[in-house]
């Protein structure tokens, strides 16, 4: 009896039946979680890319006077959300900020950039002024948008304390007399 069994535990050790069921279970979830932070990481960069490209557009029209013929903050964020793409509630997920600067002094722009807070409904004052003709401005887009897969490591990676990602986006121009 004991015999029957050693040889079953025996014949057991030597079958290679199963192996790459072993290897798949292993290393199935590390690929998958590496193409999930390549999804993520494209993703953030798409809206990056966008948010600038929007805001390149945006800034042509201003400059042009072409399409824009009011440009307060209201409809500047809406020309630029109506050119993104990518991202959801553009507008309730982006500010603006505007300055007029100096172009024979240093730039006297925050470095961190004011971003929405969705949790709270009062948002920090930003300065948003509109120069007179041969200003030099300075417009910054920030916006705070959800990851794909937070849970990833490149999820993770990509946000910021509250879990959101920052997209910022900054462009200078003249106003045209």
């Amino acid at each position: 009896m004991i015999r029957k069994a050693l040889v079953k535990v025996v014949r057991f050790k030597r079958t290679e039946d199963g192996s790459f069921t072993v290897e798949f279970a292993i290393l199935f979830p590390l690929y998958i979680f590496f193409i999930l932070g390549v999804i993520e990481y494209s993703m953030v960069s798409i809206q990056k890319a966008m948010l600038n490209r929007s805001m390149d557009l945006v800034v042509r029209d201003i400059r042009l006077g072409i399409n824009l013929t009011d440009t307060d903050h209201d409809t500047i964020k809406d020309a630029i959300c109506d050119n993104m793409a990518v991202m959801r509630d553009c507008s309730d997920n982006m500010l603006l900020e505007m300055i007029i600067q100096n172009p024979y002094g240093g730039v006297n722009f925050p470095i961190e950039a004011t971003c929405v807070d969705r949790a709270e409904e009062v948002q920090p004052v930003t300065e948003f002024q509109n120069g007179g003709s041969n200003a030099l401005m300075i417009l910054r887009a920030c916006a705070k948008v959800d990851p794909l897969f937070p849970t990833t490591a490149m999820g993770r990676s990509v946000s910021g304390e509250d879990g959101l990602v920052r997209l910022t986006a900054t462009t200078t121009f003249v106003q045209e007399p």
